[in-house]
């Protein structure tokens, strides 16, 4: 019998149909393990090579019955070769598909009409192969065949292209709105109106409820806040280490940046009100004239709601180079135009710890173009003065909570544009700011929590009526306003014997209660935050903040694990998954809770199989708890344990069970948590303890993996 090439590839093309088949009866229960993730991610590298071969092979079918060509056996075989060539690696690419499409963050309709349109593709090819000889095929079903073939094509190529690049991607350029959205400035909302329509014109065809790619969708507030698989997209107050500050901020040809490369770019504004946004800890429910007048981003985004301000000022300078402007806005600094048709320049200073004094001096270049500097919360010194006075346009400037003194503020007398100026939380005097007083420009000067004496302040403002000095909050009975929080300043929340309890309020004179038994504080029975306050067990923190005039702040809870003992030895008696086993055993007992980044190196995974750990100690231990914390990631799989079981006893061959935990079954709206499962028993001496930690063999019919098994994340053992 002869083999030939030709016939070794008609039979690759009929047992990839049957895989394929075999593939799509088996898709609920189809596991893809890692070590063949990367054929089927090879799916995007190949799916060209096909494309090519039919669309030139179905051209040449439809001629194939004309009388010049079917006595050409050159034509005849050259077509035939096309089509098998063609019909194979579509096969092959789907098949690749098949398997990607397991992978995490591919989901909805786009990817349905992309599979089935790949598919029918792939059927319609090899059936024309096999058909195109028989007696009954002839040239009406030749055609036909061929535009069904190129139509599976065109609609897989669409679908495949929306599902990579987002919806609209090939019409994108001239069918995008270049403009925001305009709402009146005073029914704005900070998020509605300014922050969600920046998501919805340059991040919405990719971060959909249809697509959600990368488990992440950006359509709302709730959706926003929870991020995606790669964590949280942004850490409120803290820009410098935000997620999506730090994508969009990345160079346009790194695989990482967001929008991606040949996508509708977010403009310097657009990322300026970002960070302003996060800065400000990312507030969904204020209107933008609930901000005060000189907030840096109350200014900008009347600039995008078209509304009146700074941004409507005359000037008569020129504006600056866009380029100078793009290269002096980096990961400390935001450099943005008050509006587009105005030369003036705001600037944003922040991330105190990496500030340096060479941060305003790089600003030399656009010197006569800024007219509004923010600095609060830096460590600036009165020598940097100087170097501000340069700003010859300047009129507004935040200086609150920095370390100015007051001796350089003779500096800024030479600011003849200068109509605010906040000094708040700083350590000026009387002496050094009565000079600033004779400045006929300025208009506001907020002193609030310095050290001029109430007597200072009001002969400040007595004999400076052209002048508004802000002295701070005083309580009329008609306007009081809420503290903010206190904050809890422990980096570890897991301790061995006892830990001191570190909070701290930016207001002087505030006083902050707490409970400790999960009770709601108040202002007058629940316990007085001072200096020492040491925690000896396991606590769930509650705090207020309280001070005469204000109303209280809402209530911060933090919870401080105690973890009396740490084992000499851990076993793991099920094998671990490759993935997530590296730091391993030191992971469960480090002190160190891990977030929803799955692959920062703090998780211990496993699916396949029960994780099992005998924890041994070279001396008895006398315990009555154990727990463990775990992850709830539904998107991703990660579930908690269907069961956790403890076994204890002098030595591994005589253990017996301490205590069995049934967990609760998670629904389909279950928001990501990271969860502590405790097992508590009567109060023995252990020299070892066995851990059975047993996952979910079945996700649930209303998650896209049913039938799959769940992934189980632990990363903390705490033993008491």
């Amino acid at each position: 019998m002869r083999i030939t090439f030709k016939g070794l590839a008609a039979n690759a093309l009929f047992a990839a149909n049957i895989f394929i088949l075999f593939l799509l009866v088996f898709s609920d229960q189809l596991i893809i393990p890692y070590w063949l993730q990367p054929v089927g991610r090879m799916h995007p590298m190949i799916l060209h090579f096909p494309i090519v071969l039919l669309m030139l092979a179905m051209l040449m079918e439809c001629f194939r019955f004309k009388e010049v060509y079917l006595k050409e056996p050159l034509y005849q075989s050259f077509t035939t070769g096309l089509l098998l060539s063609g019909a194979l690696f579509s096969a092959v690419t789907a098949i690749m598909g098949l398997l990607l499409s397991k992978e995490e963050g591919y989901s909805g309709k786009l990817l349905d009409w992309h599979q089935w349109s790949g598919l029918g593709l792939v059927f319609m090819a090899s059936l024309i192969y096999w058909s195109r000889n028989t007696s009954w095929y002839k040239v009406s079903l030749a055609r036909a065949g061929a535009v069904l073939t190129i139509v599976c094509l065109i609609l897989a190529g669409h679908y495949g292209a929306s599902l990579t690049h987002g919806d609209n991607f090939v019409m994108e350029p001239v069918t995008a709105k270049n403009e925001l959205p305009k709402v009146a400035l005073a029914q704005a909302k900070v998020f509605e109106d300014v922050i969600l329509p920046i998501f919805t014109q340059k991040c919405l065809s990719c971060h959909n409820l249809e697509k959600a790619k990368g488990s992440l969708m950006l359509d709302n507030a709730i959706s926003l806040q929870k991020g995606g698989k790669s964590g949280k997209l942004f850490v409120p107050g803290k820009p410098e280490i935000s997620l999506l500050l730090e994508r969009i901020h990345l160079p346009m040809d790194d695989k990482k940046h967001m929008p991606p490369k040949g996508k509708n770019q977010l403009t310097v504004e657009e990322m300026a009100v970002l960070k302003l946004w996060i800065k400000g800890n990312a507030e969904v429910k204020k209107k933008v004239i609930d901000l005060p007048a000189q907030d840096s981003l109350r200014i900008v985004a009347a600039t995008f709601l078209g509304g009146s301000g700074a941004a409507e000022t005359k000037y008569d300078f020129a504006g600056a180079d866009g380029e100078t402007i793009k290269k002096l806005n980096n990961n400390y600094r935001i450099v943005y135009s008050l509006s587009k048709e105005s030369p003036a320049l705001a600037v944003n200073i922040y991330n105190k710890s990496v500030y340096k004094p060479e941060a305003l001096k790089e600003l030399e270049a656009v010197k006569k173009q800024i007219v509004s500097l923010e600095m609060k919360g830096l460590p600036v010194r009165d020598e940097e003065l100087k170097t501000i006075a340069g700003f010859e346009n300047l009129n507004a400037l935040n200086l609150n909570f920095t370390n100015i003194k007051g001796a350089g503020l003779k500096d800024l007398l030479v600011l003849a544009n200068l109509k605010s100026l906040s000094l708040s939380g700083t350590k000026v005097t009387y002496s050094s700011i009565k000079p600033i007083m004779r400045m006929k420009s300025l208009e506001k000067l907020t002193l609030w929590n310095t050290g001029l004496s109430d007597e200072e302040l009001q002969k400040l403002q007595s004999e400076n009526r052209n002048i508004m000095v802000v002295t701070g909050f005083k309580d009329d009975g008609k306007h009081p306003i809420r503290l903010n929080q206190p904050r809890v300043l422990n980096g570890l929340t897991v301790f061995k014997n006892s830990i001191a309890l570190q909070m701290k309020h930016p207001i002087k004179g505030v006083q902050i209660r707490y409970t400790t038994d999960g009770s709601e504080p108040d202002s007058l029975t629940s316990s007085l935050f001072g200096q020492q306050v040491l925690l000896k067990e396991s606590t769930t923190l509650k705090a207020k903040a309280y001070k005469e005039g204000w109303y209280g702040s809402e209530t911060i809870t933090a919870n401080f694990y105690k973890s009396g003992y740490q084992p000499d030895t851990i076993i793991f008696l099920s094998p671990l998954d490759d993935k997530y086993k590296a730091g391993a055993p030191k992971i469960l007992y480090d002190h160190q809770f891990g977030d929803y980044e799955v692959n920062s190196g703090k998780w211990i995974g496993v699916r396949q199989n029960n994780l099992e750990a005998l924890l041994l100690f070279k001396r008895p231990v006398v315990m009555q708890a154990v727990i463990l914390n775990v992850m709830r990631l539904v998107p991703s799989y990660i579930l908690p344990p269907d069961e956790v079981e403890i076994w204890g006893g002098p030595e591994k061959n005589s253990l017996r069970l301490l205590s069995t935990v049934k967990t609760e079954s998670t629904t389909k709206d279950a928001e990501r948590a990271l969860i502590k499962i405790e097992g508590k028993f009567k109060s023995q001496s252990i020299a070892c303890l066995k851990i059975v930690v047993k996952n979910l063999k079945k996700l649930p019919a209303w998650h896209p993996g049913k039938g799959q098994p769940a992934w189980v994340f632990v990363d903390e053992i705490l033993l008491n």
